[in-house]
C-alpha cells in the first residue's frame, strides 16, 4: 500500500559496551535499518448457538491485521472480529460489516444487530439506565446464512495507528476505503475465501464507506473483488441532502417526511398510519414544497399561506413559528420546538426518544436523548464480550466514537467537493456488475440519515433501480434496538443474502 514517507527504524535498545567501537559491530547498521515487526494478537474461541432456528457451531476470532507502508514499516493495527461457521465451507457467503462516524466502532452492529451476542436494553425510547446490562444470545444474528467479519478502521474500536504513522494517510474518505479494501483482501487470502459469495455493508457513515470500499474493490484496480450485495443501513451517500447551509434548500425537502413521522408519533399530527402519512409528506415535499422553496422571497400572498398551512399540518409546528423561520425549519430547531409546550425535546438518532433540557427557552437541545439513552450499555457490552468472552488482551480503551480528525472529505475536484456524494460509486458498481444488488434499510424516526434523503440519492441518473431493495422500520438510526425491528431487519437481510 502506498502511503506516507518511510519512517526511521527504532534504535537498538542495547548500549554498546565501553571500549567496543561501531566498526567492531558490522551488523549494527543492518539491524538498525531493519523495520521493527509487530506481532499481531489473534484469539480464537470455539462456540455454538442457535441462529435463524438453526444450531450452528462457529469459530469467533478477534485479531489484529498489521498494515505496513511501502518500506515494510508497520503503520496500522486493524482489529477484526469474525464469526465463521464450522466446519468451514469456502462456498459459503461472507459478509464484511462496519459502522460509521467516521469514527464509530462496530459495537453498534455487532452488539445490537448481527453479532451472536447482543446487549438487551429497552427499545421503546427510554434510557438504558445503569449496569449491569444483560448480554444475551442473539438468535437474529446472521450465522445461519453467512459468515460475518466486523472491521474497525484505525481510530475506532481497538484499532490504532502505530509509531509515527501519519493520520493523513488513513483519515479520509478515499484513504479509509483503500485501507478497508486491503483488510478485506487480506482476510480473503488468509481464509481461502476468494471464490465465496461476498457481501459488504455498513451503518450511517458506514454506508458512505460501503460505497467507497466497493469502488476500491471493483473499480479502482484490476485486482477486482466482485460483490454479490451491498447492505446499507441508515444511509447517507449524498451529503447535500442534509447540509444545513444557508441557500441549500434540499435538506428542508428531504427532512420533511421524517418530521411528519415524528409529529405523528408524538401526537402533534394526525394520519391513518405512519406509512400513509409519510407517503403523503413525500409527495408534498417533492412537489408543492420544493416549488415554493425554489421561489425564495417571491413566494407571497395566498400561495405562501397555503404552503404554511400544509407545512404546519405535516410538522406539528405552529404557523407563527413557521413564518418566523421563513418556512424552513432545521432539524435542530425541530427537536426543540415540537414538544416545547411539554417541556421536552426529541432525539436526533431516534426521534421517539424525549429529553429534558436545562431550560425550555433554548434554540436547540442540550444533547441527544437517543444517544445518551443507549451509549453506556453498548460500551459495557463490547468491552465485556471482547475482553472476557473472546479473550482479547489490551490496555487500550475501546473507542465507540473515536477521534479521527481532521477527516479528508475530498474525492474529486472543486465541484465534486462542494458536497460529498458517493452515490455515483453505487451506480457504477451496479452498471458494471450484473450480479450486484443493494439493500437499503431505513428507520422512520432517524434524523441523522433521513430515509427520504437515502431515496433521493439512490434515484439519481446512472443508478439502475431494478436491483435496489428498500425496507422500513418503526424506530430510528439504530432500528435494531427495538425488538420487533431487529427481528424484521434480520429477516430482511437474510432474505437478501439468500436471494443472491
Amino acid at each position: 500500500m502506498k502511503t506516507g514517507p518511510s519512517l526511521i527504524a527504532l534504535a537498538l535498545a542495547a548500549a554498546i559496551p565501553v571500549g567496543v567501537h561501531a566498526q567492531d559491530k558490522p551488523d549494527d547498521k543492518a539491524k538498525t535499518d531493519k523495520p521493527a515487526d509487530v506481532e499481531p494478537q489473534v484469539r480464537t474461541t470455539k462456540l455454538s448457538g442457535t441462529f435463524g432456528g438453526q444450531k450452528i457451531s462457529y469459530a469467533a476470532t478477534i485479531g489484529e491485521t498489521i498494515i505496513k507502508n511501502k518500506d515494510g514499516v508497520p503503520e496500522v493495527a486493524v482489529v477484526t472480529t469474525s464469526y465463521v461457521k464450522e466446519p468451514r465451507d469456502p462456498n459459503r457467503p461472507v459478509t464484511f460489516l462496519f459502522n460509521g462516524g467516521p469514527g464509530s466502532g462496530t459495537v453498534w452492529l455487532m452488539m445490537g444487530a448481527f453479532g451472536p451476542k447482543r446487549v438487551a436494553i429497552p427499545g421503546t425510547g427510554v434510557d438504558d439506565g445503569a449496569p449491569p446490562y444483560p448480554i444475551v444470545d442473539n438468535p437474529d444474528a446472521l450465522m445461519d446464512v453467512t459468515d460475518v467479519v466486523f472491521i474497525d478502521p484505525p481510530g475506532t474500536g481497538f484499532s490504532h495507528l502505530i509509531g509515527k504513522a501519519d493520520p493523513k494517510d488513513y483519515y479520509g474518505v478515499t484513504q479509509d476505503a483503500k485501507l478497508v479494501a486491503q483488510v478485506i483482501r487480506r482476510w480473503l487470502n488468509d481464509n481461502g475465501r476468494w471464490n465465496s459469495p461476498k457481501f459488504l455493508g455498513g451503518e450511517s457513515y458506514g454506508t458512505t464507506r460501503s460505497a467507497a470500499v466497493a469502488n476500491q474493490l471493483m473499480n479502482e484496480t484490476y485486482n477486482d473483488v466482485a460483490l454479490n450485495g451491498i447492505i446499507l443501513i441508515s444511509t447517507v451517500l449524498d451529503f447535500a441532502a442534509g447540509a444545513d447551509t444557508p441557500g441549500n434548500e434540499l435538506g428542508y425537502i428531504t427532512n420533511l417526511p421524517s418530521m411528519a413521522a415524528t409529529a405523528l408519533y408524538h401526537g402533534k399530527a394526525s394520519g391513518p398510519s405512519v406509512e400513509a402519512f409519510v407517503e403523503e409528506a413525500r409527495q408534498w415535499a417533492i412537489g408543492p414544497y420544493a416549488s415554493a422553496l425554489l421561489k425564495g422571497q417571491k413566494l407571497q400572498g395566498k400561495e405562501r399561506a397555503q404552503i404554511r398551512r400544509e407545512l404546519a399540518r405535516f410538522t406539528g409546528l405552529s404557523e407563527t413559528y413557521l413564518e418566523s423561520a421563513d418556512l424552513r425549519v432545521t432539524p435542530g430547531r425541530f427537536y426543540k420546538e415540537l414538544l416545547r409546550d411539554r417541556g421536552m425535546t426529541v432525539g436526533r438518532l431516534d426521534s421517539r426518544y424525549t429529553g429534558k433540557d436545562y431550560d425550555s427557552a433554548g434554540e436547540e437541545p442540550d444533547n441527544d436523548p437517543s444517544f445518551y439513552g443507549i451509549d453506556a450499555s453498548y460500551t459495557a457490552a463490547i468491552n465485556s464480550w471482547s475482553r472476557d468472552g473472546l479473550g482479547f488482551k489490551t490496555d487500550r480503551e475501546y473507542q465507540s466514537i473515536g477521534n479521527v480528525g481532521p477527516w479528508d472529505w475530498r474525492i474529486g475536484g472543486r465541484d465534486t467537493n462542494a458536497y460529498l456524494n458517493v452515490a455515483p460509486y453505487i451506480g457504477q458498481a451496479l452498471r458494471e456488475n450484473s450480479g450486484l444488488r443493494v439493500f437499503v434499510g431505513q428507520g422512520y424516526y432517524d434524523f441523522a440519515t433521513p430515509f427520504f434523503a437515502a431515496e433521493y440519492s439512490l434515484s439519481r441518473t446512472g443508478i439502475p433501480q431494478d436491483r435496489i431493495e428498500y425496507k422500513y422500520y418503526g424506530a430510528g438510526h439504530m432500528m435494531y434496538i427495538r425488538d420487533e425491528d431487529r427481528h424484521k431487519l434480520s429477516q430482511d437481510v437474510r432474505a437478501f443474502i439468500r436471494a443472491r
